[in-house]
Order: C-alpha cells, then sequence, then structure tokens
C-alpha cells in the first residue's frame, strides 16, 4: 500500500481543487458547493488519488483514483475526516454515498437510515440513532386524527399562528416540528420559545424538535444556502421520505404547509412534498398565507423590519408573544445580530 500523506484541500489551492471536481465526475458524484473541509491524497508528483469532504456534521463528496482501488485509500480519507470532526466536537455524524459503497461505510461503523432514487444511501455514525427518534416521538402518538407541521418560525409570525391554528382545527392531535438547526438570524431556543408561547392556548399542539432528522444540515443543507434547483429538490425528496418514516411512527396522516410566495427552496421543497407524500400513505394540504393589510406576512418581512427597526411591521405581523420578546432588552443581541446581517431574505 502506498503510503500518501493526508492533505488538505483548500479553496485557495486552485490546482488541487480542479483535480478534485474531475475525480468526483470520473466517479459519477455531483460537486457539493456545500463543502468547509476537504482532503486529499496526493502522489509524489501531487496527482490527486483520493478525496473526502465534510458539510457542518456531515461527510461527503468522496472518491478514489480507480487506478488506486483496493489500496485502503478512502478508508483513510474517512477515518481523517472522522477525526477532524471529532476535534471539532461534531459526534454524531452522517453521509450520503453510492449504493455501491454503503457496505464500505458500514464496514467503517457506518448504519443505512434510508435509500433514496435508488441511487444515494443516508447513512449515521449511530447505531439505531434515528430508531431511537423514532421510539421517543412514537411515546407522544394519540387515538385519533393526527397531523402534522414542520417550521422554522425565523421568527414566530401572525401567518404561522394562522397555519397552526387553521391546522390544529383539522385535527384531533397537530405534531409541531421546530426545525434545530441553528442556521438561522434568530436562535433555535428563542425560536422554540416563541412557537411554545405563541401556540401555548391550542391544547391539541404537541411541540418536537427536529434534531438531525428533519431539515438539518444533514438532510437538507439547501434549506440554509442559495443552491442549484436539481440540489434542492434532490434534499427535498431525502426529507420527504425520512419524515414518512416519522409519521408512521405518530400515526400522521396529513402533513400542512404554508402557501410560499416569496422563497424558492420552500416553494420547491413544497412542490417536493406534494409529489412524494400521498406514496407514503401522507396527504399534503397547502394553507394559503394570512395577509396583513393586503400583504402576504412573511418572516422575512419581519426580520427586514427589526434591521430597519420598523415596529409598526412588526406590531402588524407579530402575535404579542413575540412582539412583547422583540421590543424587550433580552432580545436585543439577536436584533444586533440581525442588524449586522448583510442578507436577511430565505432563499
Amino acid at each position: 500500500m502506498n503510503d500518501y500523506p493526508v492533505s488538505e484541500i483548500k479553496p485557495s489551492d486552485k490546482r488541487g481543487r480542479l483535480q478534485m471536481t474531475k475525480l468526483l465526475i470520473n466517479a459519477g458524484i455531483e460537486t457539493d458547493g456545500n463543502l468547509d473541509l476537504s482532503l486529499g491524497l496526493f502522489d509524489e508528483d501531487y496527482n490527486l488519488v483520493a478525496t473526502g469532504s465534510c458539510f457542518k456534521n456531515t461527510l461527503r463528496c468522496m472518491a478514489v483514483d480507480p487506478k488506486h482501488q483496493g489500496e485502503g485509500l478512502l478508508n483513510r480519507v474517512v477515518t481523517e475526516l472522522i477525526s477532524r470532526q471529532y476535534e471539532r466536537g461534531n459526534r454524531d455524524l452522517f453521509l450520503y454515498t453510492k449504493y455501491d459503497s454503503a457496505k464500505m461505510f458500514a464496514d467503517l461503523g457506518f448504519y443505512e437510515i434510508i435509500r433514496v432514487d435508488g441511487k444515494v444511501v443516508f447513512m449515521e455514525n449511530r447505531r439505531g440513532g434515528f430508531s431511537s427518534y423514532l421510539d421517543e416521538l412514537a411515546k407522544t402518538r394519540t387515538a385519533g386524527n393526527s397531523a402534522a407541521i414542520v417550521m422554522n418560525a425565523n421568527p414566530f409570525t401572525k401567518g404561522h399562528r394562522y397555519l397552526v391554528e387553521t391546522a390544529a382545527a383539522a385535527c384531533d392531535t397537530l405534531h409541531l416540528f421546530v426545525v434545530s438547526e441553528d442556521s438561522s438570524l434568530v436562535p433555535f431556543d428563542v425560536r422554540y420559545r416563541l412557537v411554545k408561547e405563541g401556540t401555548a392556548d391550542l391544547g391539541n399542539v404537541i411541540l418536537h424538535k427536529t434534531g438531525s432528522y428533519i431539515i438539518s444540515n444533514a438532510t437538507f443543507p439547501s434549506y440554509f444556502l442559495k443552491d442549484s434547483e436539481l440540489v434542492i429538490k434532490s434534499h427535498a425528496r431525502l426529507d420527504a421520505e425520512i419524515f414518512i418514516k416519522i409519521a408512521r411512527a405518530l400515526g400522521v396522516t396529513r402533513r400542512f404547509v404554508g402557501e410560499e410566495p416569496f422563497s424558492k427552496v420552500t416553494f420547491l421543497y413544497n412542490k417536493v412534498l406534494k409529489e412524494i407524500l400521498p406514496a407514503g400513505g401522507v396527504d399534503l394540504t397547502e394553507i394559503k398565507r394570512k395577509t396583513c393589510e393586503g400583504e402576504p406576512i412573511s418572516a422575512s418581512a419581519v426580520r427586514k423590519a427589526l434591521q430597519t427597526g420598523d415596529k409598526d411591521i412588526l406590531r402588524k405581523m407579530l402575535p404579542d408573544s413575540s412582539y412583547a420578546y422583540f421590543t424587550s432588552e433580552e432580545a436585543r443581541p439577536v436584533i444586533e445580530k440581525i442588524k449586522a446581517a448583510s442578507e436577511v431574505l430565505h432563499y
């Protein structure tokens, strides 16, 4: 076995990046624009023979030059990536791989969560991690007609409240999932709190945290970043298939979504849900967006108002609990973060 050194392929390394792209294309892997660490094994002539990358707590874009198959190079790359992830404090790791590579990753300690599109296997490094998540959810299963909503609530607006009210009135139990990933301008603990306070009077609503299994940087990084339509749809399909398993654990037969006239990502996501969920036994109901003085209420408009200090917009678009928070001293750090942001829109 050749003992090629492991090197980081930095964004400034144009030759290394070009070789990485070429190696991935030759392996039939689409180059992912969402990477924050890339590693490579180079021979003595600085030719790339194996590569692998990370984004947040996921491993992705892994390939070996066909001339070097069987030398254990991918194993070395993955082992180094895992070590780097542990140094970052990421213990629960996820990866996407092709069907024919799944066994190799299983040998490295990864376990299959789901297979998507007849091409991709989604895996995690924790045995029974997803099963344990489903088991915990199943403890909240109730008799009767159950439905679900998944929302980021960045932040919780009167539009979100209207969606929850409408859905809760149409079922016996509404399972309301709040996106746990802290990739939004309003941090998760604040978003979750405002959703909880804003729905406290609705007795048939059960709140859940999504963890890493619904709209997270593991399952759906395109939700948080500008990306191509193809990648957005691919991640949405994965997210939809995982949700079907969650719905079965909870006895959910209907999912509610809000109409989306502004965000390309959410619009495409809803479109994929319409295509996939019914085949898994989950009906999809789209609720027309609530308006204020003829204008659709949106979290983007609220973030813009927080950035500019427009309290009139906040008063019109936020429920009392959210308005009370954002006009308090406690919210100052969050508001300062929003004011400093170069972009407050959701793509």
